[in-house]
């Protein structure tokens, strides 16, 4: 059977193995299309897709290799958890570590210095772009509650959840930039 961590080449896009519901993890292990490891498998999934459909939008500011750098951390990090089973699969060549979550830190801390101070909250929008980084924060904070009960049910490495937390404060500072600071305050009425 063929997966995206298998090098060897893919013959047919259907296997004909889910359809009664059931589907393989990297390991082997058969799990309900519905449980809660492949409902966050396919948040993740979402979010990764639409910060596709975002790279599309920003062109070179901050540039898309950005927004597919984190579409590369969101593919391993799904990988390193669908092959996770109580430790690191030694085979398996993809993991993310606290060294993504520094670097998104950075990023963070760079685009902040170059922004006004916030001191109200704000709406999702501004332009295009801030708007798209926006509902791909939306889908981050999803996947991380996802990935929150998930872990109260299995042990998951802790980057895990660090990673995903660190990164819905990096898109929504990456909506910030896109906006060029001139984000939509909210207007308490």
């Amino acid at each position: 059977m063929w997966h995206p961590l298998n090098r060897s080449t893919m013959s047919k896009i259907y296997t004909k193995t889910g359809d009664k519901g059931q589907t393989s993890l990297y390991d082997g292990r058969r799990v309900s299309k519905a449980s809660p490891i492949i409902n966050v498998l396919g948040m993740i999934d979402q979010l990764n897709a639409y910060l596709g459909v975002l790279s599309l939008c920003i062109g070179k500011d901050p540039g898309a290799e950005v927004i597919q750098k984190r579409q590369d951390e969101l593919m391993r990090l799904a990988a390193m958890l669908a092959t996770y089973n109580g430790k690191i699969n030694p085979k398996a060549k993809f993991e993310i570590s606290d060294k993504e979550v520094l670097a998104l830190e950075k990023e963070m801390d760079i685009w902040q210095q170059m922004l006004p101070p916030l001191s109200h909250f704000i709406l999702p929008g501004g332009s295009e772009a801030g708007a798209k980084a926006h509902f791909a924060r939306t889908l981050c904070r999803n996947a991380e509650r996802g990935l929150v009960k998930l872990s109260d049910q299995e042990l998951l490495p802790p980057v895990i959840l660090r990673y995903m937390n660190r990164l819905g404060d990096w898109l929504f500072l990456l909506a910030r930039y896109l906006n060029k600071g001139k984000d939509i305050i909210w207007q308490v009425k």
